[in-house]
């Protein structure tokens, strides 16, 4: 073997983000503390990354010693960052995850105002899709199941986060009243 090779790792995903078409940030994600640790850092990086893409009809770019793969839907951008040795293939599964279990979620309708609408539940996809860098799943039915999304109901099934959240913060008022 190569001794130039890099070692594997499972830190497969550097960055996942999600920008509007004005390429301004919606949600991000950065795995390694050390590739843009600063907001500022960030958001020049991901402006980089829209320039260069957003007129683009490639599914894959490289920029930076990153190898970076993006699909567009309306007036979204999906971003799945890795390093310039990465596999293709494994950053699209990630990405190919992300959309078709926000699609579900927002019930086919992947554009902004959903999106913010349902920023929760696009949070929990996310995490279930990545930890830490590390895949964790790439199948979107296995993560909306994760996440108790059934098309019948509502997105994020009887109870949202925020109202799960709200729930929490009434049981500890109660128990310090008693």
């Amino acid at each position: 073997m190569d001794s130039t090779s890099p070692e594997p790792s499972l830190y497969t995903v550097k960055a996942v983000f999600i920008l509007d078409n004005d390429g301004n940030r919606l949600l991000s994600k950065y795995y390694d503390p050390e590739l843009y640790p600063s907001m500022k850092e960030q958001k020049i990086f991901e402006s980089n990354i829209f320039n260069k893409t957003h007129k683009a009809d490639n599914e894959i770019a490289f920029l930076e010693g990153m190898t970076i793969v993006y699909k567009s839907s309306i007036d979204l951008f999906f971003y799945v960052a890795g390093s310039a040795q990465e596999n293709e293939l494994m950053l699209m599964s990630v990405l190919n995850c992300l959309f078709e279990s926000l699609s579900q979620i927002l019930r086919k309708n992947v554009e902004r105002r959903c999106l913010l609408d349902n920023m929760e539940g696009v949070l929990l996809v996310v995490d279930e899709i990545i930890d830490g860098g590390v895949i964790l799943e790439s199948d979107p039915q296995q993560v909306l199941q994760k996440v108790n999304y059934r098309a019948d109901d509502n997105p994020l099934s009887e109870h949202s986060v925020a109202q799960v959240l709200q729930s929490a913060k009434e049981q500890i008022k109660w128990s310090i009243l008693k």
